[in-house]
C-alpha cells in the first residue's frame, strides 16, 4: 500500500520575512496557530510545493534546518 499524501510543506512569514519553516496536515490550523504567537499576528503561510508523505515532509524539513532555515521556536 503507498504511503499517503497528506502532509504539506510551508513557510510562515511576517511581511518578507520567513520565521518558520514547517509541514502539517492542516494548513489553516496551523496558520492560526502561529498567529497566536507574540509578533507573529499578521502572518501568513506560504505553501511549499504539492501535498506529500509524511516522511517526505519530515525529511524536506530536516533539509532545511540544515539549511539554516528557522524550524523550530
Amino acid at each position: 500500500m503507498p504511503a499517503q499524501r497528506n502532509t504539506y510543506k510551508y513557510h510562515f512569514k511576517v511581511g518578507r520575512k520567513i520565521v518558520y519553516t514547517g509541514v502539517a496536515m492542516n494548513l489553516e490550523q496551523r496558520e492560526y496557530e502561529h498567529r497566536l504567537h507574540p509578533g507573529w499576528e499578521k502572518g501568513r503561510i506560504k505553501k511549499v510545493g504539492e501535498v506529500t508523505t509524511r516522511d517526505a515532509a519530515v525529511a524536506w524539513e530536516m533539509h532545511q534546518a540544515a539549511a539554516g532555515k528557522p524550524v523550530r521556536l
